[in-house]
Protein backbone atom coordinates (compact mmCIF):
# COMPACT_ATOMS: atom_id res chain seq x y z
CA UNK A 1 0.00 0.00 0.00
CA UNK A 2 3.24 2.54 -0.48
CA UNK A 3 1.95 5.00 -2.85
CA UNK A 4 3.65 5.00 -6.01
CA UNK A 5 5.28 8.45 -7.56
CA UNK A 6 5.42 7.81 -11.53
CA UNK A 7 8.42 9.36 -13.27
CA UNK A 8 6.83 10.05 -17.55
CA UNK A 9 8.21 12.17 -19.97
CA UNK A 10 9.25 12.11 -23.88
CA UNK A 11 12.51 10.45 -24.75
CA UNK A 12 15.67 12.39 -23.34
CA UNK A 13 14.13 14.93 -21.23
CA UNK A 14 16.06 13.33 -17.92
CA UNK A 15 13.49 10.79 -16.22
CA UNK A 16 16.40 8.65 -14.85
CA UNK A 17 18.56 11.61 -14.15
CA UNK A 18 15.67 13.26 -12.06
CA UNK A 19 14.97 9.12 -10.63
CA UNK A 20 18.56 8.57 -9.61
CA UNK A 21 19.09 12.21 -8.02
CA UNK A 22 15.61 11.46 -5.84
CA UNK A 23 16.88 8.30 -4.96
CA UNK A 24 20.04 9.10 -3.91
CA UNK A 25 20.84 5.69 -5.64
CA UNK A 26 22.94 5.44 -9.32
CA UNK A 27 20.12 2.87 -10.28
CA UNK A 28 18.92 3.80 -13.57
CA UNK A 29 21.32 4.18 -17.10
CA UNK A 30 21.59 7.37 -17.60
CA UNK A 31 22.51 7.81 -21.51
CA UNK A 32 21.74 10.18 -24.45
CA UNK A 33 20.78 7.36 -26.46
CA UNK A 34 17.24 7.41 -26.79
CA UNK A 35 15.09 4.39 -25.63
CA UNK A 36 17.66 3.07 -23.10
CA UNK A 37 14.96 2.61 -20.14
CA UNK A 38 12.10 0.39 -20.79
CA UNK A 39 10.93 -1.38 -17.75
CA UNK A 40 9.44 0.21 -15.27
CA UNK A 41 12.17 0.76 -12.12
CA UNK A 42 11.14 0.97 -8.89
CA UNK A 43 12.86 2.00 -5.81
CA UNK A 44 11.52 2.51 -2.31
CA UNK A 45 12.53 5.60 -0.76
CA UNK A 46 11.69 8.56 2.21
CA UNK A 47 11.01 11.67 0.88
CA UNK A 48 10.49 14.18 3.97
CA UNK A 49 8.94 11.82 5.92
CA UNK A 50 6.53 9.78 3.50
CA UNK A 51 7.90 6.37 1.77
CA UNK A 52 6.95 6.34 -1.62
CA UNK A 53 7.87 3.71 -4.76
CA UNK A 54 9.21 6.25 -7.32
CA UNK A 55 9.41 4.76 -10.75
CA UNK A 56 10.95 5.60 -13.88
CA UNK A 57 9.11 4.54 -17.46
CA UNK A 58 10.44 4.34 -20.81
CA UNK A 59 10.12 7.53 -22.94
CA UNK A 60 6.51 8.64 -24.74
CA UNK A 61 6.25 8.20 -28.24
CA UNK A 62 10.18 6.38 -28.71
CA UNK A 63 9.54 3.83 -31.56
CA UNK A 64 12.00 1.05 -30.23
CA UNK A 65 14.29 0.01 -32.98
CA UNK A 66 14.10 -3.78 -31.76
CA UNK A 67 9.98 -4.02 -31.99
CA UNK A 68 9.60 -3.53 -28.49
CA UNK A 69 7.35 -0.22 -28.63
CA UNK A 70 3.83 -1.37 -27.46
CA UNK A 71 5.70 -3.51 -24.59
CA UNK A 72 7.34 -0.23 -23.02
CA UNK A 73 3.63 1.55 -23.93
CA UNK A 74 2.40 -1.11 -21.74
CA UNK A 75 4.41 -0.68 -19.17
CA UNK A 76 4.49 3.22 -18.78
CA UNK A 77 0.17 2.67 -18.75
CA UNK A 78 0.25 0.35 -16.19
CA UNK A 79 2.62 2.76 -14.08
CA UNK A 80 -0.11 5.73 -14.46
CA UNK A 81 -3.01 3.27 -13.74
CA UNK A 82 -1.04 2.59 -9.74
CA UNK A 83 0.10 6.26 -9.73
CA UNK A 84 -0.55 8.32 -6.85
CA UNK A 85 1.31 10.94 -8.14
CA UNK A 86 2.80 11.60 -11.67
CA UNK A 87 5.59 13.68 -11.95
CA UNK A 88 5.35 14.76 -15.66
CA UNK A 89 9.12 16.09 -17.20
CA UNK A 90 10.01 18.21 -20.05
CA UNK A 91 13.49 20.00 -21.13
CA UNK A 92 13.96 23.50 -20.57
CA UNK A 93 16.64 23.96 -22.94
CA UNK A 94 14.72 22.59 -25.96
CA UNK A 95 11.51 24.22 -25.01
CA UNK A 96 7.92 23.27 -25.70
CA UNK A 97 7.61 20.87 -28.19
CA UNK A 98 4.40 18.72 -29.83
CA UNK A 99 5.87 15.72 -28.35
CA UNK A 100 5.25 17.35 -24.70
CA UNK A 101 1.49 17.66 -25.18
CA UNK A 102 0.63 13.79 -26.36
CA UNK A 103 2.58 13.20 -23.18
CA UNK A 104 0.17 15.35 -21.02
CA UNK A 105 -2.86 14.03 -23.07
CA UNK A 106 -1.84 10.92 -21.69
CA UNK A 107 -1.02 11.82 -18.58
CA UNK A 108 -4.50 13.50 -18.30
CA UNK A 109 -6.60 10.45 -19.34
CA UNK A 110 -5.02 8.65 -16.55
CA UNK A 111 -6.44 10.69 -13.78
CA UNK A 112 -3.90 10.90 -11.11
CA UNK A 113 -2.83 13.98 -9.43
CA UNK A 114 0.40 15.55 -11.79
CA UNK A 115 3.68 17.73 -10.82
CA UNK A 116 5.02 19.48 -14.02
CA UNK A 117 8.74 19.65 -13.68
CA UNK A 118 10.92 21.17 -16.28
CA UNK A 119 14.60 19.70 -15.96
CA UNK A 120 17.56 20.58 -17.31
CA UNK A 121 16.91 24.65 -15.54
CA UNK A 122 21.13 24.22 -15.10
CA UNK A 123 21.65 27.28 -14.07
CA UNK A 124 19.03 30.19 -12.79
CA UNK A 125 18.65 32.21 -16.11
CA UNK A 126 16.90 29.08 -17.54
CA UNK A 127 14.18 28.90 -15.31
CA UNK A 128 12.48 32.24 -16.84
CA UNK A 129 12.05 29.65 -19.99
CA UNK A 130 9.95 27.52 -18.20
CA UNK A 131 7.09 29.37 -17.92
CA UNK A 132 5.62 28.16 -21.50
CA UNK A 133 5.07 24.40 -20.09
CA UNK A 134 2.41 25.85 -18.30
CA UNK A 135 0.64 26.07 -21.67
CA UNK A 136 -0.03 21.87 -20.53
CA UNK A 137 -2.57 22.54 -18.47
CA UNK A 138 -0.81 21.37 -15.04
CA UNK A 139 -0.01 24.60 -13.81
CA UNK A 140 3.15 26.82 -13.61
CA UNK A 141 6.19 23.98 -13.66
CA UNK A 142 8.77 23.41 -10.95
CA UNK A 143 12.34 24.63 -12.55
CA UNK A 144 15.29 21.83 -11.78
CA UNK A 145 18.21 20.48 -12.61
CA UNK A 146 18.90 16.83 -11.70
CA UNK A 147 22.56 17.29 -13.07
CA UNK A 148 23.63 20.34 -11.10
CA UNK A 149 21.48 19.83 -8.05
CA UNK A 150 19.20 22.53 -8.19
CA UNK A 151 16.09 22.99 -6.46
CA UNK A 152 15.68 19.22 -4.61
CA UNK A 153 14.39 20.33 -1.85
CA UNK A 154 11.46 22.67 -3.22
CA UNK A 155 10.69 19.09 -5.32
CA UNK A 156 10.60 16.70 -2.58
CA UNK A 157 8.28 19.31 -0.67
CA UNK A 158 5.99 19.55 -3.99
CA UNK A 159 5.83 15.65 -3.89
CA UNK A 160 4.64 14.98 -0.47
CA UNK A 161 2.33 17.93 -0.74
CA UNK A 162 0.32 16.60 -3.37
CA UNK A 163 0.74 12.56 -1.71
CA UNK A 164 -2.76 11.54 -0.49
CA UNK A 165 -3.29 11.41 3.12
CA UNK A 166 -1.09 8.82 5.11
CA UNK A 167 -3.07 5.15 5.26
CA UNK A 168 -3.19 2.91 7.89
CA UNK A 169 -1.40 0.05 6.27
CA UNK A 170 1.04 2.48 4.89
CA UNK A 171 4.83 1.89 5.68
CA UNK A 172 6.94 4.44 8.28
CA UNK A 173 10.12 3.29 6.74
CA UNK A 174 12.14 2.80 3.40
CA UNK A 175 13.28 -0.58 4.79
CA UNK A 176 13.07 -3.40 1.51
CA UNK A 177 11.55 -6.28 1.86
CA UNK A 178 12.71 -9.72 4.23
CA UNK A 179 14.29 -11.56 1.31
CA UNK A 180 16.11 -10.14 -1.80
CA UNK A 181 16.56 -12.66 -5.22
CA UNK A 182 18.76 -11.46 -7.57
CA UNK A 183 17.81 -13.27 -11.26
CA UNK A 184 21.49 -13.70 -13.39
CA UNK A 185 22.61 -15.28 -15.78
CA UNK A 186 23.45 -15.17 -19.78
CA UNK A 187 20.84 -13.64 -21.99
CA UNK A 188 17.58 -15.28 -22.82
CA UNK A 189 17.77 -17.86 -20.19
CA UNK A 190 14.60 -16.55 -19.09
CA UNK A 191 14.93 -14.66 -16.02
CA UNK A 192 12.39 -11.86 -17.09
CA UNK A 193 10.04 -14.80 -16.99
CA UNK A 194 10.38 -16.38 -14.21
CA UNK A 195 10.06 -12.62 -12.68
CA UNK A 196 6.85 -12.51 -14.14
CA UNK A 197 5.80 -15.96 -12.91
CA UNK A 198 6.42 -14.69 -9.68
CA UNK A 199 4.82 -11.39 -9.66
CA UNK A 200 1.75 -13.02 -11.99
CA UNK A 201 2.16 -10.19 -13.93
CA UNK A 202 3.85 -8.91 -17.13
CA UNK A 203 6.07 -6.65 -14.87
CA UNK A 204 9.13 -6.96 -16.86
CA UNK A 205 9.37 -7.33 -20.68
CA UNK A 206 9.85 -10.08 -22.14
CA UNK A 207 10.81 -11.36 -26.19
CA UNK A 208 13.51 -13.34 -27.87
CA UNK A 209 15.06 -10.38 -28.67
CA UNK A 210 18.71 -10.58 -26.74
CA UNK A 211 19.65 -7.80 -24.18
CA UNK A 212 15.76 -7.09 -23.59
CA UNK A 213 16.15 -6.39 -20.30
CA UNK A 214 18.99 -3.53 -19.52
CA UNK A 215 18.66 -1.92 -16.09
CA UNK A 216 18.40 -4.04 -12.92
CA UNK A 217 14.61 -4.05 -12.48
CA UNK A 218 13.03 -4.29 -8.34
CA UNK A 219 9.59 -6.20 -8.60
CA UNK A 220 8.26 -6.73 -5.46
CA UNK A 221 5.70 -10.31 -5.14
CA UNK A 222 4.43 -12.01 -2.29
CA UNK A 223 4.75 -15.74 -1.38
CA UNK A 224 2.47 -17.74 1.37
CA UNK A 225 1.79 -13.97 2.79
CA UNK A 226 4.97 -12.78 2.69
CA UNK A 227 6.50 -10.05 0.62
CA UNK A 228 10.22 -10.22 -1.43
CA UNK A 229 12.20 -8.70 -3.75
CA UNK A 230 13.08 -10.13 -6.70
CA UNK A 231 16.03 -8.35 -8.70
CA UNK A 232 15.67 -8.96 -12.71
CA UNK A 233 19.25 -8.68 -14.31
CA UNK A 234 20.37 -7.97 -17.63
CA UNK A 235 21.26 -11.10 -19.25
CA UNK A 236 25.21 -10.66 -19.87
CA UNK A 237 27.65 -11.19 -22.82
CA UNK A 238 31.25 -12.52 -22.25
CA UNK A 239 33.53 -9.58 -22.20
CA UNK A 240 34.80 -9.36 -26.27
CA UNK A 241 31.33 -9.37 -27.28
CA UNK A 242 30.57 -6.07 -25.28
CA UNK A 243 30.73 -3.19 -27.83
CA UNK A 244 28.29 -0.79 -26.55
CA UNK A 245 28.04 1.46 -23.32
CA UNK A 246 24.86 -0.44 -22.46
CA UNK A 247 26.67 -3.64 -22.50
CA UNK A 248 28.71 -1.98 -20.07
CA UNK A 249 25.52 -0.93 -17.62
CA UNK A 250 24.65 -3.96 -17.92
CA UNK A 251 27.46 -5.98 -16.24
CA UNK A 252 27.75 -3.66 -13.83
CA UNK A 253 23.75 -3.77 -12.82
CA UNK A 254 24.36 -7.47 -12.66
CA UNK A 255 27.53 -7.91 -10.30
CA UNK A 256 25.83 -4.90 -8.39
CA UNK A 257 22.79 -6.84 -7.90
CA UNK A 258 24.31 -9.68 -6.54
CA UNK A 259 26.17 -7.56 -3.96
CA UNK A 260 22.73 -6.48 -2.65
CA UNK A 261 21.30 -10.13 -2.53
CA UNK A 262 20.36 -12.30 -0.10
CA UNK A 263 20.09 -15.24 -1.75
CA UNK A 264 21.26 -15.38 -6.10
CA UNK A 265 18.92 -17.24 -8.55
CA UNK A 266 21.54 -18.27 -11.07
CA UNK A 267 19.98 -19.22 -14.62
CA UNK A 268 20.61 -21.92 -17.23
CA UNK A 269 19.05 -22.68 -20.32
CA UNK A 270 18.38 -26.63 -20.12
CA UNK A 271 19.02 -26.56 -23.90
CA UNK A 272 22.55 -24.40 -24.05
CA UNK A 273 26.00 -25.70 -22.54
CA UNK A 274 27.65 -24.06 -19.67
CA UNK A 275 29.60 -21.02 -21.23
CA UNK A 276 32.33 -18.46 -19.84
CA UNK A 277 29.59 -16.20 -18.86
CA UNK A 278 27.96 -18.46 -16.43
CA UNK A 279 31.69 -19.37 -15.23
CA UNK A 280 32.14 -15.73 -14.56
CA UNK A 281 28.84 -14.77 -12.78
CA UNK A 282 29.75 -18.24 -10.52
CA UNK A 283 33.05 -16.87 -9.55
CA UNK A 284 31.59 -13.26 -8.41
CA UNK A 285 28.59 -14.74 -6.17
CA UNK A 286 31.26 -16.80 -4.97
CA UNK A 287 33.23 -13.46 -4.20
CA UNK A 288 30.29 -12.06 -2.62
CA UNK A 289 29.74 -15.50 -0.52
CA UNK A 290 26.35 -15.61 -1.86
CA UNK A 291 23.79 -18.30 -1.25
CA UNK A 292 22.78 -19.78 -4.62
CA UNK A 293 20.48 -22.00 -6.20
CA UNK A 294 21.22 -23.39 -10.12
CA UNK A 295 17.99 -22.87 -11.67
CA UNK A 296 17.84 -25.05 -14.93
CA UNK A 297 15.58 -23.37 -16.78
CA UNK A 298 13.17 -24.83 -19.99
CA UNK A 299 13.19 -27.74 -18.85
CA UNK A 300 10.09 -28.64 -20.46
CA UNK A 301 12.49 -28.39 -24.07
CA UNK A 302 15.13 -30.72 -22.69
CA UNK A 303 13.36 -33.12 -20.45
CA UNK A 304 12.62 -35.85 -22.41
CA UNK A 305 16.57 -36.46 -23.74
CA UNK A 306 18.25 -36.45 -20.07
CA UNK A 307 17.44 -37.33 -16.72
CA UNK A 308 17.38 -34.47 -13.90
CA UNK A 309 20.46 -35.76 -12.09
CA UNK A 310 23.07 -36.14 -15.29
CA UNK A 311 22.48 -32.32 -15.62
CA UNK A 312 22.88 -31.75 -11.82
CA UNK A 313 26.13 -33.76 -12.23
CA UNK A 314 26.98 -32.21 -14.88
CA UNK A 315 27.19 -29.14 -12.75
CA UNK A 316 28.74 -30.71 -10.14
CA UNK A 317 31.55 -31.44 -12.28
CA UNK A 318 31.78 -27.49 -13.66
CA UNK A 319 31.44 -25.90 -10.47
CA UNK A 320 33.78 -28.01 -7.90
CA UNK A 321 33.99 -25.25 -5.75
CA UNK A 322 30.32 -25.11 -4.91
CA UNK A 323 28.98 -27.97 -4.06
CA UNK A 324 27.00 -26.98 -1.65
CA UNK A 325 24.41 -25.12 -3.77
CA UNK A 326 21.44 -26.59 -4.46
CA UNK A 327 20.08 -27.43 -8.00
CA UNK A 328 16.60 -26.56 -9.19
CA UNK A 329 14.33 -27.06 -12.40
CA UNK A 330 12.00 -24.77 -13.76
CA UNK A 331 9.91 -24.00 -16.64
CA UNK A 332 9.37 -20.00 -15.94
CA UNK A 333 6.77 -19.97 -19.17
CA UNK A 334 4.40 -22.29 -17.66
CA UNK A 335 5.21 -21.71 -13.64
CA UNK A 336 6.15 -25.03 -12.96
CA UNK A 337 8.28 -24.81 -9.64
CA UNK A 338 8.98 -21.41 -9.74
CA UNK A 339 7.36 -21.56 -6.13
CA UNK A 340 9.65 -24.17 -5.46
CA UNK A 341 12.71 -22.51 -6.50
CA UNK A 342 11.77 -19.65 -3.59
CA UNK A 343 10.98 -22.21 -1.16
CA UNK A 344 14.54 -23.06 -2.27
CA UNK A 345 15.45 -19.47 -1.54
CA UNK A 346 14.09 -18.95 1.30
CA UNK A 347 15.70 -22.26 2.84
CA UNK A 348 19.12 -20.59 1.97
CA UNK A 349 18.23 -17.54 3.49
CA UNK A 350 17.41 -19.03 6.58
CA UNK A 351 20.71 -20.90 6.79
CA UNK A 352 22.81 -17.47 5.97
CA UNK A 353 21.41 -15.93 8.90
CA UNK A 354 21.91 -18.87 11.78
CA UNK A 355 23.86 -18.37 15.16
CA UNK A 356 25.59 -21.20 15.93
CA UNK A 357 26.44 -21.26 20.12
CA UNK A 358 29.92 -20.86 20.76
CA UNK A 359 30.08 -24.17 22.97
CA UNK A 360 28.57 -25.98 20.02
CA UNK A 361 31.51 -24.85 17.10
CA UNK A 362 34.17 -25.95 19.61
CA UNK A 363 32.54 -29.64 20.01
CA UNK A 364 32.88 -29.36 16.07
CA UNK A 365 36.15 -28.20 15.85
CA UNK A 366 37.42 -30.47 18.22
CA UNK A 367 36.42 -33.48 16.88
CA UNK A 368 37.55 -32.91 13.67
CA UNK A 369 41.03 -32.06 15.25
CA UNK A 370 41.29 -35.00 16.87
CA UNK A 371 40.21 -37.29 13.49
CA UNK A 372 43.02 -34.77 11.78
CA UNK A 373 45.35 -32.90 13.70
CA UNK A 374 46.54 -29.81 11.44
CA UNK A 375 49.82 -29.42 9.27
CA UNK A 376 53.33 -28.80 11.66
CA UNK A 377 54.55 -25.30 11.47
CA UNK A 378 57.69 -24.49 8.99
CA UNK A 379 59.86 -24.98 12.17
CA UNK A 380 58.27 -29.14 12.77
CA UNK A 381 56.18 -27.52 15.70
CA UNK A 382 52.51 -28.73 15.35
CA UNK A 383 50.07 -25.74 14.90
CA UNK A 384 47.36 -25.66 17.72
CA UNK A 385 43.53 -24.84 17.11
CA UNK A 386 42.08 -23.26 20.57
CA UNK A 387 39.02 -22.08 20.14
CA UNK A 388 36.32 -21.39 17.62
CA UNK A 389 33.75 -18.53 17.27
CA UNK A 390 30.91 -17.32 14.98
CA UNK A 391 31.52 -13.31 14.57
CA UNK A 392 28.78 -12.62 11.91
CA UNK A 393 25.96 -13.69 9.86
CA UNK A 394 25.07 -13.54 5.73
CA UNK A 395 27.22 -15.25 4.92
CA UNK A 396 28.08 -17.04 8.78
CA UNK A 397 31.84 -15.93 9.62
CA UNK A 398 33.67 -18.42 11.62
CA UNK A 399 36.95 -17.32 13.51
CA UNK A 400 39.53 -20.04 14.71
CA UNK A 401 42.08 -19.55 16.78
CA UNK A 402 45.27 -20.67 16.46
CA UNK A 403 49.00 -20.95 17.29
CA UNK A 404 50.23 -20.43 13.71
CA UNK A 405 47.39 -19.44 11.26
CA UNK A 406 49.65 -18.65 8.41
CA UNK A 407 51.14 -22.17 8.99
CA UNK A 408 47.38 -23.96 8.25
CA UNK A 409 47.18 -25.24 4.61
CA UNK A 410 44.72 -24.48 2.37
CA UNK A 411 43.56 -27.98 2.31
CA UNK A 412 43.27 -28.54 5.97
CA UNK A 413 40.75 -25.09 5.51
CA UNK A 414 39.12 -27.03 3.62
CA UNK A 415 38.49 -29.81 5.77
CA UNK A 416 37.64 -27.47 8.42
CA UNK A 417 35.02 -25.96 6.47
CA UNK A 418 33.67 -29.34 5.41
CA UNK A 419 33.50 -30.39 8.81
CA UNK A 420 31.57 -27.26 10.10
CA UNK A 421 29.55 -27.27 6.96
CA UNK A 422 28.23 -31.27 7.65
CA UNK A 423 27.65 -30.77 11.92
CA UNK A 424 26.30 -26.69 11.65
CA UNK A 425 22.47 -25.76 10.20
CA UNK A 426 25.07 -24.40 7.38
CA UNK A 427 24.50 -27.23 4.63
CA UNK A 428 23.60 -25.41 1.37
CA UNK A 429 25.28 -21.87 1.70
CA UNK A 430 29.44 -20.48 2.15
CA UNK A 431 31.09 -20.30 5.44
CA UNK A 432 33.70 -17.88 5.54
CA UNK A 433 36.59 -19.15 7.69
CA UNK A 434 39.08 -16.78 9.37
CA UNK A 435 42.28 -18.12 11.03
CA UNK A 436 43.81 -15.78 13.36
CA UNK A 437 46.42 -15.95 16.28
CA UNK A 438 46.35 -14.80 19.71
CA UNK A 439 48.33 -11.74 18.32
CA UNK A 440 47.15 -9.65 15.28
CA UNK A 441 48.60 -12.08 12.87
CA UNK A 442 45.55 -13.20 10.69
CA UNK A 443 45.07 -15.40 7.71
CA UNK A 444 43.49 -14.57 4.24
CA UNK A 445 39.66 -15.35 4.11
CA UNK A 446 38.22 -18.40 2.18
Amino acid sequence: MTPQVVIVGRPNVGKSSLFNWLAEKRIAIEDPTAGVTRDRLVQRVELDGRVVDLVDTGGMGFDDPDGLTAQIDAQIESGLADAALVLLVVDVRAGLVPADAEVARRVRRGGASVLLVANKADAPGLEAQAHEFAALGFGPPLAVSAREHRNRGPLVEAIVERLPEREADEPLSAELPEMKLAMVGRRNVGKSTFVNALAREDRVITSPVAGTTRDSVDVRFEVDGRSFLAIDTPGLRRAKSRTTDLDFYSTHRAQRSIRRADVVLLFFDATEPVGKVDKQLAETITEEAKPVVFVVNKWDLYAADVQRREWEQYLRDTFRTMPWAPVAFSTATTGRNVKAVIDTAQRLFRQSRERVPTARLNTVLREAVEANQPPSDPRGRPVRLYYATQVEVAPPTIVVSASGPRSVSEPYKRYLLNAFRKALPFREVPIRLLLRGRGAEKSAEE
